[in-house]
Protein backbone atom coordinates (compact mmCIF):
# COMPACT_ATOMS: atom_id res chain seq x y z
CA UNK A 1 0.00 0.00 0.00
CA UNK A 2 1.50 3.49 -1.24
CA UNK A 3 0.60 6.25 1.00
CA UNK A 4 -1.10 9.33 0.19
CA UNK A 5 0.67 12.35 1.48
CA UNK A 6 -1.78 15.24 2.87
CA UNK A 7 -1.24 18.39 4.38
CA UNK A 8 -1.37 18.04 8.11
CA UNK A 9 -3.26 19.91 10.65
CA UNK A 10 -1.77 22.00 13.27
CA UNK A 11 -2.34 19.44 16.19
CA UNK A 12 -0.08 16.56 16.39
CA UNK A 13 -2.77 13.97 15.99
CA UNK A 14 -3.67 11.06 13.44
CA UNK A 15 -7.15 10.07 12.96
CA UNK A 16 -8.41 6.69 12.88
CA UNK A 17 -11.64 6.39 10.05
CA UNK A 18 -12.53 2.59 10.66
CA UNK A 19 -15.00 0.71 8.66
CA UNK A 20 -18.59 2.06 8.59
CA UNK A 21 -17.94 5.06 10.16
CA UNK A 22 -18.30 8.49 8.79
CA UNK A 23 -15.89 11.63 7.95
CA UNK A 24 -17.46 13.38 10.77
CA UNK A 25 -17.26 10.57 13.50
CA UNK A 26 -13.29 10.76 13.95
CA UNK A 27 -11.51 9.29 17.01
CA UNK A 28 -8.52 11.46 17.60
CA UNK A 29 -5.56 9.74 19.43
CA UNK A 30 -1.72 11.51 20.39
CA UNK A 31 0.38 11.17 17.20
CA UNK A 32 3.85 9.56 18.63
CA UNK A 33 5.03 8.54 15.97
CA UNK A 34 8.86 8.02 15.05
CA UNK A 35 10.95 8.89 12.27
CA UNK A 36 11.18 6.64 9.69
CA UNK A 37 13.22 5.42 6.48
CA UNK A 38 15.35 2.30 5.70
CA UNK A 39 17.90 1.38 8.54
CA UNK A 40 20.60 2.87 9.00
CA UNK A 41 22.53 -0.12 10.15
CA UNK A 42 23.27 -3.22 7.64
CA UNK A 43 24.20 -6.60 8.65
CA UNK A 44 27.02 -9.40 7.88
CA UNK A 45 24.10 -11.13 5.59
CA UNK A 46 23.31 -7.95 3.47
CA UNK A 47 26.43 -7.04 3.00
CA UNK A 48 27.15 -10.62 1.96
CA UNK A 49 24.17 -10.65 -0.34
CA UNK A 50 24.87 -7.42 -1.86
CA UNK A 51 28.37 -8.19 -3.06
CA UNK A 52 27.35 -11.19 -4.79
CA UNK A 53 24.70 -9.35 -6.20
CA UNK A 54 26.89 -7.02 -7.60
CA UNK A 55 28.45 -9.95 -9.23
CA UNK A 56 25.97 -12.22 -10.49
CA UNK A 57 23.45 -10.01 -11.77
CA UNK A 58 25.96 -9.08 -14.33
CA UNK A 59 26.97 -12.40 -15.18
CA UNK A 60 23.35 -13.11 -15.06
CA UNK A 61 22.76 -10.82 -18.11
CA UNK A 62 25.55 -11.75 -20.40
CA UNK A 63 24.61 -15.15 -19.93
CA UNK A 64 21.26 -14.88 -20.73
CA UNK A 65 22.40 -13.12 -23.78
CA UNK A 66 24.22 -15.89 -25.01
CA UNK A 67 21.81 -18.02 -24.61
CA UNK A 68 19.77 -16.87 -26.74
CA UNK A 69 22.00 -15.92 -29.36
CA UNK A 70 23.94 -19.15 -29.26
CA UNK A 71 21.67 -21.85 -27.57
CA UNK A 72 18.05 -21.32 -28.73
CA UNK A 73 17.40 -19.94 -25.16
CA UNK A 74 17.69 -23.00 -23.98
CA UNK A 75 18.97 -22.68 -20.53
CA UNK A 76 19.75 -26.31 -19.95
CA UNK A 77 21.75 -26.57 -23.23
CA UNK A 78 23.55 -23.54 -22.13
CA UNK A 79 24.32 -24.99 -18.48
CA UNK A 80 25.54 -28.53 -19.64
CA UNK A 81 28.08 -26.57 -22.03
CA UNK A 82 29.01 -24.12 -18.89
CA UNK A 83 29.36 -26.95 -16.27
CA UNK A 84 31.85 -29.06 -19.60
CA UNK A 85 33.73 -26.33 -20.65
CA UNK A 86 33.88 -23.88 -18.06
CA UNK A 87 31.02 -20.86 -17.66
CA UNK A 88 34.18 -17.93 -18.64
CA UNK A 89 34.85 -20.11 -22.01
CA UNK A 90 31.39 -20.69 -23.10
CA UNK A 91 30.63 -16.96 -22.73
CA UNK A 92 34.03 -15.72 -24.27
CA UNK A 93 33.84 -17.88 -27.57
CA UNK A 94 30.10 -16.57 -28.02
CA UNK A 95 30.34 -13.38 -27.00
CA UNK A 96 30.90 -10.81 -29.84
CA UNK A 97 34.07 -8.70 -29.37
CA UNK A 98 34.20 -4.90 -27.85
CA UNK A 99 32.74 -2.48 -30.53
CA UNK A 100 33.21 0.72 -30.56
CA UNK A 101 30.66 1.87 -32.61
CA UNK A 102 28.13 0.14 -29.55
CA UNK A 103 29.80 2.38 -26.93
CA UNK A 104 29.51 5.73 -29.22
CA UNK A 105 25.87 4.74 -30.26
CA UNK A 106 25.05 4.31 -26.23
CA UNK A 107 26.87 7.04 -25.16
CA UNK A 108 24.57 9.26 -27.71
CA UNK A 109 21.66 7.77 -26.69
CA UNK A 110 22.05 8.67 -23.00
CA UNK A 111 23.46 12.40 -23.68
CA UNK A 112 20.11 12.53 -25.83
CA UNK A 113 17.98 11.62 -23.15
CA UNK A 114 19.85 13.32 -20.80
CA UNK A 115 18.76 17.01 -22.98
CA UNK A 116 15.03 15.78 -23.53
CA UNK A 117 14.93 15.25 -19.51
CA UNK A 118 16.27 18.93 -18.98
CA UNK A 119 15.21 20.61 -21.83
CA UNK A 120 11.71 19.47 -23.11
CA UNK A 121 8.60 20.47 -21.44
CA UNK A 122 6.46 19.25 -18.99
CA UNK A 123 4.46 20.06 -16.37
CA UNK A 124 5.78 20.37 -12.63
CA UNK A 125 4.41 17.56 -9.98
CA UNK A 126 5.62 17.46 -6.33
CA UNK A 127 7.23 14.31 -5.12
CA UNK A 128 6.53 12.70 -1.77
CA UNK A 129 8.29 14.28 0.63
CA UNK A 130 11.72 12.45 1.83
CA UNK A 131 12.48 11.08 5.27
CA UNK A 132 14.48 14.42 6.12
CA UNK A 133 11.07 16.66 5.39
CA UNK A 134 11.94 17.65 1.68
CA UNK A 135 10.01 18.27 -0.94
CA UNK A 136 10.94 18.15 -4.35
CA UNK A 137 9.87 19.10 -7.51
CA UNK A 138 10.01 17.38 -10.99
CA UNK A 139 9.42 18.23 -14.41
CA UNK A 140 7.63 14.68 -16.07
CA UNK A 141 8.45 15.34 -19.58
CA UNK A 142 9.02 11.71 -20.19
CA UNK A 143 6.11 11.08 -22.46
CA UNK A 144 6.96 13.90 -24.23
CA UNK A 145 10.10 12.52 -24.76
CA UNK A 146 8.93 9.22 -25.73
CA UNK A 147 7.39 10.24 -28.32
CA UNK A 148 10.27 12.91 -29.51
CA UNK A 149 12.70 9.61 -29.34
CA UNK A 150 10.56 7.48 -31.47
CA UNK A 151 9.76 10.09 -34.11
CA UNK A 152 13.46 10.90 -34.12
CA UNK A 153 14.62 7.04 -34.50
CA UNK A 154 11.71 6.43 -37.42
CA UNK A 155 12.77 9.91 -39.07
CA UNK A 156 16.72 8.18 -39.21
CA UNK A 157 15.41 4.83 -40.57
CA UNK A 158 13.21 6.43 -43.00
CA UNK A 159 16.03 7.80 -44.80
CA UNK A 160 18.51 5.28 -44.25
CA UNK A 161 20.66 6.46 -41.75
CA UNK A 162 19.59 4.26 -38.94
CA UNK A 163 19.37 0.14 -39.83
CA UNK A 164 16.04 -1.22 -38.15
CA UNK A 165 17.55 -3.83 -36.70
CA UNK A 166 20.78 -1.85 -35.68
CA UNK A 167 19.66 -3.46 -31.68
CA UNK A 168 20.16 -7.14 -32.00
CA UNK A 169 22.61 -6.23 -34.59
CA UNK A 170 24.94 -4.88 -32.19
CA UNK A 171 23.36 -6.50 -29.14
CA UNK A 172 26.57 -7.99 -27.79
CA UNK A 173 28.28 -5.13 -27.93
CA UNK A 174 25.51 -2.85 -26.58
CA UNK A 175 24.89 -5.31 -23.40
CA UNK A 176 28.90 -5.06 -22.42
CA UNK A 177 28.54 -0.98 -23.14
CA UNK A 178 25.39 -1.22 -20.69
CA UNK A 179 27.27 -2.95 -17.86
CA UNK A 180 30.19 -0.57 -17.80
CA UNK A 181 27.78 2.30 -17.96
CA UNK A 182 25.96 0.86 -15.36
CA UNK A 183 28.59 0.04 -13.07
CA UNK A 184 30.36 3.67 -13.42
CA UNK A 185 26.93 5.35 -12.60
CA UNK A 186 26.78 3.34 -9.62
CA UNK A 187 30.27 4.01 -8.53
CA UNK A 188 30.06 8.06 -9.33
CA UNK A 189 26.58 7.76 -7.18
CA UNK A 190 28.56 6.40 -4.46
CA UNK A 191 31.56 8.88 -4.13
CA UNK A 192 29.05 11.84 -4.90
CA UNK A 193 27.15 10.41 -2.18
CA UNK A 194 30.05 10.74 0.25
CA UNK A 195 31.50 14.49 -1.12
CA UNK A 196 28.87 16.06 -2.17
CA UNK A 197 25.77 14.89 -1.87
CA UNK A 198 22.34 17.38 -2.66
CA UNK A 199 20.78 16.65 1.09
CA UNK A 200 23.07 15.18 3.40
CA UNK A 201 20.42 14.70 5.57
CA UNK A 202 18.78 11.98 3.73
CA UNK A 203 21.91 10.11 3.29
CA UNK A 204 21.92 6.88 4.90
CA UNK A 205 25.35 4.56 5.93
CA UNK A 206 24.98 1.16 7.15
CA UNK A 207 28.86 0.65 8.23
CA UNK A 208 29.03 -1.69 5.16
CA UNK A 209 30.40 -0.41 1.78
CA UNK A 210 29.08 -3.19 -0.05
CA UNK A 211 25.46 -2.90 1.36
CA UNK A 212 25.18 1.04 0.62
CA UNK A 213 27.44 0.54 -2.96
CA UNK A 214 24.25 -1.55 -3.96
CA UNK A 215 21.36 0.14 -2.12
CA UNK A 216 22.52 3.34 -2.49
CA UNK A 217 23.67 6.16 0.08
CA UNK A 218 21.51 9.49 -0.83
CA UNK A 219 17.80 9.61 -1.39
CA UNK A 220 17.19 12.17 -4.18
CA UNK A 221 20.62 12.89 -6.06
CA UNK A 222 20.61 16.08 -8.31
CA UNK A 223 22.72 17.62 -10.64
CA UNK A 224 22.85 21.54 -11.98
CA UNK A 225 19.69 22.74 -9.55
CA UNK A 226 17.26 20.48 -10.69
CA UNK A 227 18.40 17.52 -12.61
CA UNK A 228 17.06 14.80 -10.88
CA UNK A 229 19.49 11.32 -11.43
CA UNK A 230 17.07 8.81 -9.80
CA UNK A 231 14.19 9.64 -12.49
CA UNK A 232 16.35 10.17 -15.30
CA UNK A 233 17.74 7.14 -14.31
CA UNK A 234 14.90 4.77 -13.61
CA UNK A 235 12.60 6.67 -16.22
CA UNK A 236 14.34 7.32 -19.25
CA UNK A 237 17.48 5.68 -21.02
CA UNK A 238 16.26 1.96 -19.96
CA UNK A 239 12.21 1.95 -19.88
CA UNK A 240 12.26 4.25 -23.26
CA UNK A 241 14.52 1.78 -25.11
CA UNK A 242 12.48 -0.92 -23.86
CA UNK A 243 9.94 -0.24 -26.91
CA UNK A 244 12.81 0.79 -29.30
CA UNK A 245 14.14 -2.55 -28.56
CA UNK A 246 11.18 -4.52 -29.69
CA UNK A 247 10.74 -2.72 -32.49
CA UNK A 248 14.13 -3.44 -33.86
CA UNK A 249 13.73 -7.37 -32.59
CA UNK A 250 10.25 -6.69 -35.87
CA UNK A 251 12.34 -5.37 -38.08
CA UNK A 252 14.88 -8.50 -37.17
CA UNK A 253 12.69 -11.07 -37.71
CA UNK A 254 11.27 -9.63 -40.58
CA UNK A 255 14.78 -9.13 -42.07
CA UNK A 256 15.68 -12.81 -40.96
CA UNK A 257 12.77 -14.71 -42.13
CA UNK A 258 10.90 -12.52 -44.60
CA UNK A 259 7.50 -12.14 -42.20
CA UNK A 260 6.50 -10.49 -38.70
CA UNK A 261 4.62 -13.31 -36.97
CA UNK A 262 1.26 -11.75 -34.80
CA UNK A 263 3.16 -13.28 -30.97
CA UNK A 264 6.38 -10.79 -31.53
CA UNK A 265 4.08 -7.96 -32.33
CA UNK A 266 1.08 -8.64 -29.16
CA UNK A 267 4.14 -8.94 -26.58
CA UNK A 268 5.27 -5.31 -28.26
CA UNK A 269 2.00 -3.90 -27.77
CA UNK A 270 1.30 -5.21 -24.57
CA UNK A 271 5.03 -3.96 -23.60
CA UNK A 272 3.67 -0.48 -25.34
CA UNK A 273 1.00 0.01 -23.17
CA UNK A 274 2.80 -0.96 -19.84
CA UNK A 275 5.71 1.76 -20.96
CA UNK A 276 2.92 4.22 -22.19
CA UNK A 277 1.34 4.46 -18.68
CA UNK A 278 4.23 5.08 -17.10
CA UNK A 279 4.88 8.02 -19.12
CA UNK A 280 1.17 8.97 -19.11
CA UNK A 281 1.42 9.06 -15.33
CA UNK A 282 4.40 9.85 -14.55
CA UNK A 283 3.47 11.80 -11.61
CA UNK A 284 2.47 8.97 -10.28
CA UNK A 285 5.72 6.99 -10.56
CA UNK A 286 6.57 9.74 -7.76
CA UNK A 287 5.03 8.33 -4.99
CA UNK A 288 6.61 4.76 -5.62
CA UNK A 289 8.96 3.16 -3.95
CA UNK A 290 11.78 3.58 -5.85
CA UNK A 291 11.37 7.45 -6.12
CA UNK A 292 9.90 7.70 -2.32
CA UNK A 293 11.63 5.42 -0.59
CA UNK A 294 14.71 3.39 -2.22
CA UNK A 295 18.13 5.44 -2.07
CA UNK A 296 20.28 5.85 -5.33
CA UNK A 297 22.85 3.03 -6.00
CA UNK A 298 23.64 -0.17 -7.69
CA UNK A 299 20.01 -1.37 -7.47
CA UNK A 300 18.37 1.14 -9.43
CA UNK A 301 21.49 2.68 -11.31
CA UNK A 302 22.87 -1.02 -13.59
CA UNK A 303 19.40 -2.02 -12.56
CA UNK A 304 17.57 1.00 -14.77
CA UNK A 305 20.80 1.13 -17.45
CA UNK A 306 21.55 -2.84 -17.25
CA UNK A 307 18.73 -5.07 -16.25
CA UNK A 308 15.94 -3.26 -17.29
CA UNK A 309 16.29 -2.86 -21.67
CA UNK A 310 18.16 -6.45 -21.29
CA UNK A 311 15.93 -8.75 -19.34
CA UNK A 312 12.46 -6.96 -19.59
CA UNK A 313 13.10 -7.34 -23.56
CA UNK A 314 13.42 -11.87 -23.57
CA UNK A 315 10.57 -11.96 -25.37
CA UNK A 316 11.09 -10.26 -28.61
CA UNK A 317 14.88 -10.78 -28.14
CA UNK A 318 13.71 -13.98 -28.55
CA UNK A 319 11.14 -13.62 -31.18
CA UNK A 320 13.10 -11.98 -33.42
CA UNK A 321 15.64 -14.85 -33.78
CA UNK A 322 13.38 -17.71 -33.39
CA UNK A 323 9.58 -16.86 -34.62
CA UNK A 324 6.91 -19.49 -32.57
CA UNK A 325 3.25 -19.95 -34.54
CA UNK A 326 0.03 -20.04 -31.77
CA UNK A 327 -2.81 -20.73 -32.52
CA UNK A 328 -5.21 -17.58 -32.94
CA UNK A 329 -6.79 -19.22 -29.66
CA UNK A 330 -4.12 -19.05 -27.84
CA UNK A 331 -3.00 -15.78 -28.78
CA UNK A 332 -6.64 -13.64 -28.12
CA UNK A 333 -6.77 -15.56 -24.80
CA UNK A 334 -3.44 -14.35 -23.76
CA UNK A 335 -3.65 -10.84 -24.98
CA UNK A 336 -6.98 -10.67 -23.49
CA UNK A 337 -5.47 -12.11 -19.96
CA UNK A 338 -2.97 -9.37 -20.78
CA UNK A 339 -5.22 -6.63 -21.47
CA UNK A 340 -7.61 -7.40 -18.05
CA UNK A 341 -3.95 -6.89 -16.20
CA UNK A 342 -3.64 -3.91 -17.44
CA UNK A 343 -7.32 -2.55 -16.59
CA UNK A 344 -6.66 -3.79 -13.07
CA UNK A 345 -3.07 -2.47 -12.62
CA UNK A 346 -4.68 1.08 -14.17
CA UNK A 347 -8.22 0.88 -12.10
CA UNK A 348 -6.39 0.73 -8.48
CA UNK A 349 -3.82 3.10 -9.14
CA UNK A 350 -6.56 5.87 -10.34
CA UNK A 351 -8.50 4.97 -7.70
CA UNK A 352 -5.40 5.68 -4.84
CA UNK A 353 -4.52 8.95 -7.25
CA UNK A 354 -8.68 9.98 -6.60
CA UNK A 355 -8.38 9.32 -3.14
CA UNK A 356 -4.73 11.59 -3.25
CA UNK A 357 -6.27 14.47 -5.08
CA UNK A 358 -9.37 14.81 -3.26
CA UNK A 359 -8.15 14.11 0.45
CA UNK A 360 -10.25 11.30 0.55
CA UNK A 361 -13.20 13.31 -0.33
CA UNK A 362 -14.40 10.88 -3.17
CA UNK A 363 -16.35 7.71 -4.44
CA UNK A 364 -15.27 4.41 -4.98
CA UNK A 365 -17.44 1.92 -6.76
CA UNK A 366 -20.32 3.81 -6.04
CA UNK A 367 -19.75 4.18 -2.22
CA UNK A 368 -18.07 6.96 -0.60
CA UNK A 369 -14.32 6.44 0.15
CA UNK A 370 -13.18 4.64 3.17
CA UNK A 371 -9.74 6.01 4.56
CA UNK A 372 -7.33 6.12 7.65
CA UNK A 373 -5.45 9.30 7.85
CA UNK A 374 -2.04 8.12 9.70
CA UNK A 375 0.82 10.86 10.85
CA UNK A 376 4.19 10.03 10.50
CA UNK A 377 7.48 12.41 11.15
CA UNK A 378 10.17 13.17 9.57
CA UNK A 379 13.80 13.73 10.98
CA UNK A 380 13.20 17.46 10.91
CA UNK A 381 10.88 16.80 13.35
CA UNK A 382 7.90 18.15 11.37
CA UNK A 383 4.44 16.46 11.24
CA UNK A 384 2.89 14.65 8.11
CA UNK A 385 -0.56 13.09 6.94
CA UNK A 386 -0.83 9.82 5.08
CA UNK A 387 -4.32 8.02 3.78
CA UNK A 388 -4.48 4.36 4.03
CA UNK A 389 -7.41 3.45 1.62
CA UNK A 390 -9.23 0.51 2.61
CA UNK A 391 -12.38 0.80 -0.04
CA UNK A 392 -12.72 -0.37 -3.92
CA UNK A 393 -10.30 -2.02 -4.77
CA UNK A 394 -7.84 -1.18 -1.84
CA UNK A 395 -9.86 -2.56 -0.35
CA UNK A 396 -9.82 -6.05 -1.96
CA UNK A 397 -6.39 -6.60 -1.33
CA UNK A 398 -3.10 -4.22 0.43
CA UNK A 399 -1.64 -4.43 -3.40
CA UNK A 400 -3.96 -4.93 -5.94
CA UNK A 401 -1.85 -3.30 -8.46
CA UNK A 402 0.45 -5.95 -8.27
CA UNK A 403 -2.20 -8.59 -8.69
CA UNK A 404 -2.63 -6.64 -12.35
CA UNK A 405 0.82 -6.26 -12.82
CA UNK A 406 1.04 -9.95 -12.48
CA UNK A 407 -1.60 -10.86 -14.44
CA UNK A 408 0.21 -8.71 -17.29
CA UNK A 409 3.57 -10.08 -17.05
CA UNK A 410 2.48 -13.48 -17.12
CA UNK A 411 0.58 -12.48 -20.40
CA UNK A 412 3.68 -11.46 -21.94
CA UNK A 413 5.64 -14.24 -21.95
CA UNK A 414 2.76 -16.79 -22.09
CA UNK A 415 2.24 -15.04 -25.58
CA UNK A 416 5.67 -16.52 -26.66
CA UNK A 417 4.23 -19.91 -26.76
CA UNK A 418 7.42 -21.45 -25.70
CA UNK A 419 7.73 -23.70 -22.53
CA UNK A 420 11.65 -22.75 -22.49
CA UNK A 421 12.44 -21.83 -18.74
CA UNK A 422 14.07 -18.78 -20.05
CA UNK A 423 10.86 -17.11 -21.54
CA UNK A 424 9.18 -16.60 -18.57
CA UNK A 425 11.99 -15.53 -16.75
CA UNK A 426 10.39 -12.38 -16.57
CA UNK A 427 7.03 -13.39 -14.81
CA UNK A 428 9.29 -14.95 -12.93
CA UNK A 429 11.63 -12.44 -11.60
CA UNK A 430 7.98 -10.00 -11.47
CA UNK A 431 6.25 -12.79 -8.88
CA UNK A 432 10.25 -12.50 -6.76
CA UNK A 433 10.19 -9.07 -6.98
CA UNK A 434 6.68 -7.63 -6.50
CA UNK A 435 6.64 -10.47 -3.12
CA UNK A 436 9.53 -8.82 -2.02
CA UNK A 437 8.56 -5.41 -2.64
CA UNK A 438 5.31 -5.95 -0.77
CA UNK A 439 7.15 -7.59 2.06
CA UNK A 440 9.22 -4.69 2.04
CA UNK A 441 6.86 -1.96 1.28
CA UNK A 442 4.54 -3.17 4.40
CA UNK A 443 7.61 -3.23 6.94
CA UNK A 444 8.23 0.43 5.83
CA UNK A 445 4.59 1.26 6.57
CA UNK A 446 4.45 -0.39 9.92
CA UNK A 447 7.40 1.92 11.40
CA UNK A 448 6.07 4.77 9.90
CA UNK A 449 2.51 4.56 11.19
CA UNK A 450 2.84 1.86 13.28
CA UNK A 451 -1.13 1.39 15.42
CA UNK A 452 -3.11 2.78 12.51
CA UNK A 453 -1.03 0.74 9.95
CA UNK A 454 -2.00 -2.25 12.10
CA UNK A 455 -5.83 -1.41 12.02
CA UNK A 456 -5.51 -1.02 8.16
CA UNK A 457 -4.24 -4.76 8.24
CA UNK A 458 -6.89 -5.74 10.09
CA UNK A 459 -9.47 -3.59 7.88
CA UNK A 460 -7.83 -5.27 4.72
CA UNK A 461 -6.54 -8.32 5.46
CA UNK A 462 -5.17 -9.77 2.55
CA UNK A 463 -1.97 -8.52 0.84
CA UNK A 464 -2.31 -9.09 -3.62
CA UNK A 465 -4.81 -11.91 -3.68
CA UNK A 466 -7.24 -12.45 -1.38
CA UNK A 467 -7.98 -16.34 -0.14
CA UNK A 468 -3.72 -16.88 -1.20
CA UNK A 469 -1.88 -14.10 0.00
Amino acid sequence: MESLDVPLAPESTFVRMRKGYSRSRLQLEPAQRPTWGRSSRGSWMRSVGSLLLVMLAPTLVISTTVAISAFQGSLSDFLKAALQDGLISVVWSNWPCFSLKSTGVFALWVLFQGILFRYLPGPIHDGQRSPAGHLLTYRTNGLNAWFVTHAFAAALCYFGLLDPAFIPKNWGGLVLTMNAAGLLLSVLAFIKAHFRPTHADDRKFSGSIFYDFYMGIEHNPRLWGDFDLKLFTNGRPGIIAWTLIDLSNIAYQYEIHGRIDPNIVLVTILHAVYVLDFFVNESWYLRTIDIAHDHFGFYLAWGSFVWLPSMYTIQTQFLGLYPTRTSTFHQVVMFSIGVAGYIIFRAVNSQKDRVRRSNGDCSIWGNPAKVLVASYKTSDGQSHQSLLICSGWWGWSRHANYFGDLLLSTAMCALVGSSKCLIWFYAMFMTILLVHRCIRDEARCSAKYGPVWEDYCRTVPWRIVPGIW
